[in-house]
């Protein structure tokens, strides 16, 4: 009588060193300015459009929150432990290592042709249909194709070139906006945001758009198994089965 086995799972290439190195340091970096970020705001939780505001000016919005200055009109009658000073300083020199490590990123996946065969949709991938047959497999819980052990599929693709090429660039952009030194040296280009205020107000809005991609990015990992994902982006390999003849 003969036993029939069943396949043995096979490691497969997914993830460069490079791209693993880059997208660690980019999380730490990002956990890092979100921290500090969210004690920023918390100094002054109040947001204005334009080039001047403070806390005698109406402000365009408001997170309900006390905030760490007494100065600041929150409507709490108590302040939260001033933490400014650390968080901007810390705030800054993660930016630099994100923008640092952004670029290295960047120039390598230019000179690899990385985006084109990894991140870029293919041309029958550039219509509605292939988007909607992903998010219907994600509403019905359905594991992943065989093929996304290998590759990403076009929600995946689309979403993390929109966060690099449009998301990261504008934030940086709006958080350069902020320091005086940059208004002074390139006046115009916070001129185009609208001022200072307006650009930390931009600032805070992609900030939430990052934010909420994160959160979608570690949901669709869990469902396509959080720890496979994990190890092939840890080790670079990933679990697949072997393909059938």
């Amino acid at each position: 009588m003969s036993v029939t086995s069943s396949p043995q799972m096979q490691a497969s290439q997914r993830h460069t060193a490079l791209v693993r190195i880059t997208h660690w340091i980019t999380v730490i970096s990002f956990l890092t300015l979100l921290v500090t970020g969210v004690e920023i705001i918390i100094s002054h939780p109040r947001f204005y459009w334009g080039e001047t505001g403070n806390s005698g000016t109406t402000p365009l919005f408001k997170i309900p929150v006390p905030a760490s200055r007494d100065t600041v009109p929150t409507g709490y009658n108590y302040t939260w432990p001033d933490q400014n000073g650390w968080s901007r300083y810390l705030h800054f020199e993660a930016a630099w290592v994100l923008v640092i490590t952004g670029l290295i990123y960047v120039t390598a996946g230019l000179l690899t042709r990385h985006f084109r065969k990894n991140l870029l949709p293919a041309p029958a991938d550039r219509k509605w249909h292939p988007f909607r047959e992903v998010f219907a497999k994600s509403l019905r819980r359905a594991p992943p194709d065989p093929a996304e052990s290998h590759a990403y599929n076009v929600v995946q693709r689309t979403a993390y070139l929109v966060v690099i090429f449009v998301l990261f660039p504008l934030i940086i952009w709006t958080g350069l906006a902020l320091s005086p030194s940059f208004d002074s040296a390139l006046p115009a280009t916070v001129n185009l945001l609208g001022g200072r205020q307006s650009a930390r107000t931009l600032h805070f809005f992609l900030t939430d758009l990052l934010v909420l991609f994160l959160i979608v990015h570690v949901a669709m990992i869990s469902l396509a198994g959080f720890w496979s994902r994990m190890r092939g982006m840890i080790t670079g390999r990933i679990a697949a089965p072997p393909e059938r003849i």
